[in-house]
């Protein structure tokens, strides 16, 4: 990898961490929240948890954080969701692989994308399971799972779909789709987010659309023309370009609608 490279991936990523504005945002918050351990075959995951004010049993929806980790935004957007009126649920797929045990937070932000990208796809798949597991016995919840990802987490939201047979539904934010044999085991219509500016995924949309269609899987992707890959966070971001924002409203008020209904 050259020099060139490497600016740009510090730069993307100190950008990317640079949310001063969504920790500001979650501390207002008058929601309860905390993070819980949960345990499955020697691992620890750390999960952050957000319950929305409530009389009664509401939903869960699990959150798959960014290829940035488990970051201040991953933690202000499962408070949005738990305002929603969802319990939130999101845990820290870093967990235990920082230094002495530690978490995203204990990693150097130069080092988070790497971490991420070289998880064991079985792991993240133990690791969504046993956290989907717990989220089914909160108290609180009445037993319907969701599951949304975002831009890494997007395409291991796809990819959970076809190894959790209870989804409700699955949402992905502009990640990959799975490979084809395994999308005939996914139970839960797929709900696709994608940036009009992101070839990179944009280009495995008309393969996926036929190869979802072929196994008689419900997919519906919208592509939100003008906006950039990581919309949702970027669109709320105070030097948010306004195809940004205005895929991010748009794109929040549609996720709202499929979860109600």
């Amino acid at each position: 990898m050259n020099w060139l490279a490497l600016v740009l991936i510090a730069f993307l990523t100190q950008a990317c961490w640079a949310q001063d504005w969504a920790r500001a945002q979650l501390e207002k918050s008058p929601r309860h929240r905390e993070w819980v351990i949960v345990k499955h075959d020697g691992r620890q995951v750390e999960t952050f948890v957000v319950y929305p004010e409530s009389k009664s049993k509401t939903p869960v929806v699990l959150i798959i954080h960014e290829i940035f980790g488990m970051s201040d935004w991953v933690q202000g957007l499962a408070d949005q969701v738990a305002a929603a009126g969802y319990i939130a649920v999101a845990p820290d797929l870093l967990s235990g692989m920082g230094p002495h045990g530690g978490r995203t937070s204990d990693i150097g932000q130069d080092k988070v994308m790497e971490a991420v990208s070289h998880l064991s796809p079985d792991q993240v798949t133990a690791d969504l399971n046993s956290v989907a597991d717990y989220a089914n016995k909160i108290p609180a919840s009445n037993g319907k799972l969701f599951v949304a990802g975002f831009c890494w987490g997007g395409s291991q939201s796809f990819r959970f779909a076809t190894n959790r047979s209870d989804l409700r539904g699955a949402f992905v934010f502009y990640g990959g789709p799975p490979d084809k044999d395994a999308m005939t085991r996914i139970k839960s219509p797929v709900y696709g987010f994608y940036a009009g500016n992101d070839a990179r995924i944009g280009a495995t949309l008309p393969d996926t659309t036929a190869q979802m269609k072929a196994a008689e899987k419900t997919f519906e992707p919208v592509v939100y023309e003008g906006a950039g890959h990581g919309f949702m966070r970027a669109g709320e971001a105070p030097d948010a370009t306004d195809a940004n924002k205005k895929a991010r409203q748009e794109a929040w008020v549609r996720w709202k609608d499929l979860l109600e209904k």
